[in-house]
């Protein structure tokens, strides 16, 4: 029997359109993607590195002291491995459908022995929406996946938003910093894994509606006939 393997961000693919990640899964064929902007990644790299120099020295960043519970996990060679989606070992099996579910963190605060994931974001302005809407299934993931590689939880996760409030002389740039604390189900988890993986073994299934690729193409074919 075929092994499926996912990541917090594929299932997402999977949350907003079934037939797209069908195709993608079971045929090869990808949503089209545009120029990725290289500024996130940047920023994730920079974030990551001033979190790192505070880990060092057992501190946390003043901006978020006192506004998060626990501490900066501090075992940074097992971090370094969790960051790594190709050297993590954290993942959640489900031996009855034959799923496989691994990612990577970007950061882990630890309290009274208990983990918490912490998710950089970064954005061009105020958070207008609720981030549960975009972001809940990929923190219930990396609870589950700490969970069943023998990390206890808390049930919450963070989201740490920056944004952009002023530009100044020299080229420095202030960021607002908002942490989010978002409770988690890994239940949840466990259920869309479940329903990923019996999909992929199902007939094609039919265009999203609400997809605007299933759209395009859509439209693409009713311009042929």
């Amino acid at each position: 029997m075929q092994k499926f393997r996912f990541s917090p961000s594929s299932l997402n693919l999977f949350l907003d359109c079934p037939r797209c990640f069908w195709l993608d899964k079971v045929k090869g064929i990808k949503r089209p993607r545009g120029i990725f902007p290289s500024l996130p990644g940047g920023m994730d790299l920079v974030i990551k590195k001033y979190f790192d120099s505070y880990r060092e020295k057992n501190g946390m960043p003043p901006e978020i002291n006192g506004k998060i519970e626990g501490e900066l996990f501090g075992d940074m060679a097992v971090l370094e491995k969790w960051r790594n989606w190709r050297a993590s070992n954290l993942c959640y099996e489900d031996k009855k459908y034959n799923a496989l579910l691994t990612g990577a963190l970007d950061d882990c605060l630890v309290n009274d022995g208990h983990y918490i994931p912490l998710d950089y974001k970064t954005r061009g302005s105020k958070l207008t929406d609720d981030p549960r809407k975009y972001y809940q299934n990929q923190l219930d993931c990396y609870n589950l996946m700490l969970e069943s590689s023998g990390y206890k939880t808390k049930g919450f996760a963070y989201l740490l938003y920056y944004w952009p409030e002023q530009v100044s002389e020299n080229g420095t740039v202030r960021f607002h910093v908002e942490p989010i604390k978002i409770e988690t189900n890994m239940d949840s988890a466990k259920k869309v894994v479940r329903d990923a993986a019996v999909l992929l073994i199902s007939p094609t299934p039919e265009p999203n509606a609400n997809c605007e690729y299933c759209n395009l193409v859509s439209s693409r074919n009713k311009e042929k006939i």
